[in-house]
C-alpha cells in the first residue's frame, strides 16, 4: 500500500507540474470606449463588476496557477462577452439601458458577481447601498 501511495504522489504531483505549462489567456485588450456614469457609479462597478466585464482585469498571483488560471479564465472570457465595460460605447442606447436593468437586477438578487469570486474577493459583493445606488442610476437612464 505505501508503494502505491508513493507512486500515486509521484504521479501527482508530475500532474500538476505538467499542467502548468498549458497556457491561458490573460490579455487586457485597449479599452475602446468607457462607462459614462458618475462618480459612486462607476466605483460600484469597478469593485463589484470589472474584472470580469472589462478589459481592465486584475490578474491575481493565483491566476498563473493552473488549474485555478483555467477557471478564472473563463470567467473573465464569458463576462466579457456577455457585458464588456470597456466596449459600452458601441452599444445602442436601448442595449445600454437593458444591460443596466440587467446589472441591477443581478446585483440585487446577489446573482453577481459569483459565490465563487467573492470567496476571495469579500468587498466585490455589492451591500444594499451599492445596489440603491445602481438603482437611482439605473432610473435616471
Amino acid at each position: 500500500m505505501k508503494k502505491f501511495l508513493k507512486r500515486a504522489l509521484v504521479v501527482l504531483l508530475v500532474v500538476m507540474v505538467g499542467i502548468q505549462f498549458v497556457p491561458t489567456n490573460r490579455d487586457n485588450p485597449p479599452v475602446a470606449s468607457e462607462i459614462t456614469a458618475s462618480g459612486p457609479v462607476k466605483a460600484v462597478l469597478e469593485r463589484c463588476c470589472y474584472d470580469c466585464h472589462s478589459n481592465e482585469t486584475s490578474w491575481p498571483w493565483y491566476s498563473h496557477v493552473a488549474p485555478f488560471s483555467w477557471l478564472i479564465e473563463d470567467h473573465v472570457e464569458v463576462g466579457r462577452k456577455q457585458l464588456n465595460f470597456s466596449t459600452w460605447g458601441s452599444l445602442t442606447r436601448k442595449q445600454q439601458k437593458k444591460m443596466m436593468e440587467e446589472i441591477l437586477e443581478e446585483a440585487g438578487e446577489g446573482e453577481m458577481p459569483p459565490w465563487d469570486y467573492t470567496l476571495l474577493h469579500g468587498d466585490a459583493a455589492p451591500t444594499e447601498g451599492d445596489v440603491n445606488v445602481l438603482r437611482k442610476w439605473v432610473e435616471g437612464g
